[in-house]
């Protein structure tokens, strides 16, 4: 392999035919069905399908057998299922998804979720860095060795539509292909994160997640506060108070219920990843003003990311705005939970203990209800195999230029669990583009270009060491 003109030939498509298509992309409200559940109508995600499907027929043309299928199951978001034939051997599935998380406020001037806009190597929009670029990585990978008359083993690479909302609609396609997924060796992920943007980085875990609503209820309809304060307890402070037996409301610390006994070779990768990138750990947020992590020895934040309970509160209901709040007592207070849990607890389990947590012993017999609205396995890593830690090292240096380092990921990616409980003897890559400041999920997200081209190449190595029992060499 001549990785230097691999890269170039990664560059060369980058700029030429993967940016413009990718800017096309970002433009496209897509986004998952738990936030447009009216995404068939509206069309949004038919145009990002019809987008990614004509890109990789033009894209794969000139590769014989290779076919690019729509599946469409009823009532169900479509999935892009590319098939590309290669030397004997498994072959290697490649992940990701087109669906997006709402736009959000809070973008800088110039800058807006649907609004492509590139700022030096920066590519600023929703869905670019999740998960938009991992098709036409995947892509750009496998033309790469091509152009150098490389073999690589067949590569099937899946693109679903409803991964932001739990990948809701996945098992039922992933049934549909068993027939024609046979046993990959080799399955990659190219929606995870990276420490830095200076060396691959592998997620060996992911937190599983209970997500849900709780609802208090006191009152009919809202009084006044003078003559009700004192008198109606405050549906916030019953919420408060039933939050306080899931979670320390000082420390943040989640009740034992939630926990498990954290690997110790997991515990020695967090020390790693943490003393790997050091104070980036923490700088890769935009705290405000003074505000400091919830610890200061970052080993134990490398924990608490990935393997510990954590909850946060990403909704809440029942409340007006600052500028228009009255002296009003609300009669009801809502809150959406979002609880990650360590990678190896059962999340069906945790729900049901969740649940009966909260609506245990009413206080002041207020109306008080846990709806379990979505729930996601974690996944923990198999132990890699001698032939993947070598490729995955060689792919860091060549790409990088420096070794690879593995991390702990603290969202959850819902295929992994699923694929890993199908395919036990598969070997699993878990990349991606996520790094500091990449902002997934909020305002500003960006994909950083100068990793999502070495991303692309490390691919290529990967896939190229993938074939069958040859020297990877």
């Amino acid at each position: 392999m001549d990785f230097p003109a691999l890269c170039q030939h990664i560059d060369r498509a980058w700029q030429d035919d993967i940016l413009p298509a990718l800017r096309d992309y970002i433009a496209i409200p897509c986004q998952s069905p738990a936030f447009d559940p009216d995404w068939a109508d509206n069309g949004h995600m038919e145009s990002a399908v019809e987008l990614m499907t004509q890109w990789a027929r033009q894209q794969l043309a000139e590769m014989a057998g290779a076919t690019v299928e729509v599946l469409r199951l009823p009532g169900r978001t479509p999935l892009l299922f590319i098939d590309v034939p290669g030397e004997a051997g498994p072959p290697s599935l490649i992940y990701g998804h087109l669906d997006k998380q709402p736009p959000m406020p809070g973008w800088a001037p110039g800058r807006a979720a649907w609004t492509p806009v590139l700022e030096g190597e920066r590519l600023y929009g929703r869905g670019g860095a999740d998960d938009g670029y991992a098709i036409f990585a995947a892509i750009a990978a496998l033309r790469a060795l091509r152009d150098q008359g490389l073999v690589h083993p067949r590569c099937l690479i899946v693109i679903e539509a409803s991964e932001e909302s739990g990948s809701v609609d996945l098992p039922a396609y992933i049934e549909l292909l068993a027939p024609r997924l046979g046993e990959p060796r080799l399955i990659v992920a190219l929606d995870a994160g990276c420490g830095n943007y200076d060396q691959l980085w592998t997620t060996t875990s992911l937190r599983g997640q209970v997500a849900g609503t709780l609802s208090v209820r006191v009152l009919d309809e809202g009084v006044h506060s003078g003559d009700a304060s004192g008198i109606v307890p405050s549906s916030f402070r019953i919420a408060r108070h039933l939050l306080s037996r899931l979670e320390d409301p000082i420390s943040g610390e989640v009740i034992a219920d939630f926990k498990v006994e954290i690997p110790a070779a997991r515990r020695e990768q967090a020390g790693l990843a943490a003393n790997a990138l050091g104070d980036e750990l923490v700088r890769g947020f935009p705290f405000h003003a003074d505000t400091r992590p919830v610890e200061e020895a970052l080993g134990e934040l490398a924990l608490n990311r990935a393997w510990r309970a954590q909850l946060a509160i990403t909704g809440i209901d029942g409340l007006p705005a600052v500028a228009d709040a009255a002296a009003v007592m609300q009669p009801h207070t809502a809150l959406k939970l979002s609880l990650r849990l360590p990678p190896t607890l059962d999340p069906k389990i945790a729900s049901q203990r969740l649940k009966a947590l909260l609506e245990a012993d009413p206080p002041y017999r207020s109306q008080v209800g846990f709806t379990v609205d979505s729930i996601s396995q974690g996944w923990h890593a198999p132990a890699v195999a001698p032939w993947l830690a070598d490729s995955l090292q060689r792919a860091s240096r060549d790409a990088f230029g420096r070794d690879g380092a593995l991390i702990g990921g603290g969202g959850g990616i819902p295929f992994l669990a699923m694929l890993g409980e199908r395919f036990p003897r598969a070997q699993f890559v878990v990349t991606g583009v996520l790094g500091p400041q990449s902002n997934a999920h909020g305002p500003n997200e960006f994909l950083h270009l100068p990793t999502a081209r070495r991303i692309t190449a490390a691919l290529a190595r990967l896939l190229h060491d993938a074939r069958g029992d040859a020297d990877p060499r």
